[in-house]
């Protein structure tokens, strides 16, 4: 079919289906996706440039709000960078508590991301009953940390707040509820064959194009692609637990379903086992923490959708001199560019949805003048981009 006769679907910039404004052009024929247009940008909040007038710890509470949802795995990253630029060594107890903090967001993100799978396909059960179950786990973050959303417990060298036995022993509680629950939602989409073929063979991302678009998180693993920050670079108390990366290697829907529904369950595993490491030890739950010296960091963290990466760099002063994300979003929305082709407008938006996008975690900027014409190209700023690197290089002396 020519060009000029092919037909443009537009999802967004403004859809319900979408939490953020971003634009996804379908090019159809007939009711058959054959091509993909992707733009973002709409909604850039300069979180970067903000973090550069802030004191390094006020910095925490900045990027805690870049997402909702993952509110602790953004400080998560940028404490685990401050630290590595300022060679500060985590307490033990302190380690085992951020591994709480990070899994208990794993379990409320994916069972929020299955509920509204869940409404995407019109499955408005699944989704009531995953929204209901994921409620007693606010119910303990409320308790714990002080807080549903934005717990506030990540500080540079430590956490802010210690998890009492009492406190424990009531999240352990509520894990083995959500325990149970998932086990019956997994069972009832493995038995359901509505939800099977809705599911399956929808949005599939080969493996070799999963590593083509660098991919991460439970998108990549749904693609055969082996990789955790987690385990692979351990950090916190990943390393002092026992537990596994899920993998499945069908790429679809169906698959990204099946992994954060195992990803659950293993993060159940790893509470449990900090849980009862807190409760067998003692120690301070964070360093001594002096000025921030001269120096660059860089942070990691796997967070519900992939990992985080935060670069901090430092010239000696109360505040970064320059701070870079990379939410995982950023890598994982394109790959849509290819799951989404070959696939009915109706698998559209699920697909689009599967890789789990936070768009407002994803924002970059762009140049423009008064009339709003762009006045810099992508090219053009990752030049500037580069340019200045080298010019900061070149001040510390170093091999430009």
């Amino acid at each position: 079919m020519a060009e000029e006769k092919k037909r443009h679907i537009p999802i967004g910039p403004y859809h319900p289906l979408q939490e953020e404004p971003e634009f996804f052009k379908l090019r159809v024929e007939g009711e058959r996706v054959v091509g993909l247009d992707i733009e973002i940008g709409y909604n850039h909040r300069g979180i970067e440039k903000l973090s550069e007038s802030k004191h390094f710890e006020q910095a925490i509470f900045l990027v805690e709000r870049i997402c909702g949802i993952c509110s602790t795995s953004h400080p998560f990253a940028y404490v685990n960078a401050v630290e590595e630029l300022a060679d500060i060594n985590l307490p033990e107890r302190a380690a085992y508590i951020r591994s709480v903090v990070g899994e208990v967001e794993r379990i409320h993100s994916h069972l929020l991301w299955l509920g509204l799978a869940g409404h995407f396909i019109g499955y408005n059960t699944v989704w009531m009953w995953s929204w209901k179950y994921r409620e007693p786990l606010l119910e303990a973050c409320e308790k714990i940390f002080g807080n549903r959303q934005h717990y506030g417990m990540m500080k540079i060298g430590g956490v802010r707040r210690d998890i009492s036995p009492e406190q424990g022993r009531f999240l352990s509680e509520k894990l083995e509820y959500v325990r149970k629950k998932v086990d019956m939602l997994d069972k009832a989409i493995e038995d359901d064959p509505v939800i099977g073929s809705r599911l399956k063979n929808a949005g599939v991302l080969p493996k070799e194009k999963a590593v083509e678009y660098c991919v991460v998180g439970p998108t990549a693993r749904a693609s055969g692609v082996d990789i955790d920050v987690r385990r692979d670079e351990a950090y916190a108390a990943y390393g002092m637990v026992e537990w596994k990366v899920p993998l499945r290697n069908e790429g679809d829907v169906y698959a990204k379903t099946k992994i954060r529904l195992e990803e659950i369950r293993q993060s159940i595993n790893i509470i449990k086992q900090c849980i009862d490491a807190l409760g067998k030890s003692g120690g301070e739950i964070e360093a001594d923490v002096n000025d921030i010296p001269d120096g660059e960091g860089i942070g990691r963290h796997e967070a519900p959708r992939g990992e985080v990466f935060h670069y901090v760099r430092s010239h000696g002063g109360t505040v970064p001199f320059r701070h870079k994300v990379r939410a995982p979003s950023y890598m994982n929305v394109f790959s849509n560019k290819h799951a989404v082709v070959g696939g009915t407008v109706a698998d559209a938006a699920l697909t689009l949805a599967a890789v789990d996008p936070c768009y407002c975690c994803t924002e970059r900027m762009q140049a423009v003048d008064k009339e709003g014409k762009s006045v810099l190209t992508s090219r053009e700023l990752i030049k500037l981009s580069q340019e200045k690197t080298y010019e900061l290089r070149r001040e510390k002396g170093e091999r430009v």
